[in-house]
């Protein structure tokens, strides 16, 4: 098993167990959860991966961390979200496919909102982004996707999208090629003018491209 594979067998049987304890304990919304410490122990794992995977959970709203007091569950609506999710996920050999059509939902609907509204379109990051691969080539890929979520103004898509891209083709967390730069100027100059149409087929060619080059 290659290292990614590793991380991300280690995360999900962090989740797994997380879950396990809230159910089993019957936690509620405020309660602490256990230590980093005692999780390691638990799983049999080091507490660098435990701490990420806690960290990615944070990033989702099902836990939040108290400086100097620990971890706890947050709200019970952000769990019952970050429950469902988990619960995918865990099936991963079933639902890898769904979880990348999934992604791409999220991405696709983060074009057509910056499409639509004239100041989402205006913002600075798209111009700084054309220059950078005008200029520079090297961009990592899943950076240029997080801005379109940022910019969508959608904080609950864009927590459900960290999640899902950390179980993307491992390509997104590359760099671009020159190869690809007229595809990816294509799709952010669009999105300066508003052309939905044109965006969307940039994006998708963009996606052909990167399926058709995964190694």
């Amino acid at each position: 098993m290659d290292t990614k594979q590793e991380n991300k067998k280690v995360f999900l049987e962090i989740v797994s167990k997380l879950k396990d304890i809230i159910i089993t304990e019957k936690l509620q919304p405020g309660d602490k959860l256990p230590s980093e410490r005692v999780l390691s122990e638990k799983l049999g794992v080091g507490r660098s991966s435990v701490r990420e995977a806690l960290r990615s959970l944070e990033l989702l709203g099902i836990i939040e961390t108290r400086h100097g007091g620990g971890t706890f569950l947050a709200s019970s609506q952000q769990y019952r979200l970050v429950e469902l999710l988990a619960t995918f996920i865990l099936q991963e050999n079933q639902s890898i496919r769904d979880v990348h059509k999934t992604r791409e939902i999220h991405e696709r609907e983060a074009i057509r909102i910056i499409c639509s509204d004239k100041r989402l379109r205006q913002l600075p990051v798209w111009e700084s982004l054309f220059l950078k691969i005008e200029l520079e080539t090297e961009v990592i890929r899943d950076h240029i996707l997080r801005e379109l979520l940022i910019a969508s103004e959608n904080r609950l898509a864009l927590r459900i999208w960290i999640q899902l891209v950390a179980y993307s083709a491992n390509a997104l967390k590359k760099m671009t090629t020159e190869e690809e730069k007229p595809i990816l100027q294509r799709l952010l100059k669009s999105l300066q003018l508003g052309y939905e149409k044109e965006a969307i087929e940039a994006y998708t060619e963009w996606l052909d491209f990167l399926k058709s080059h995964e190694e």
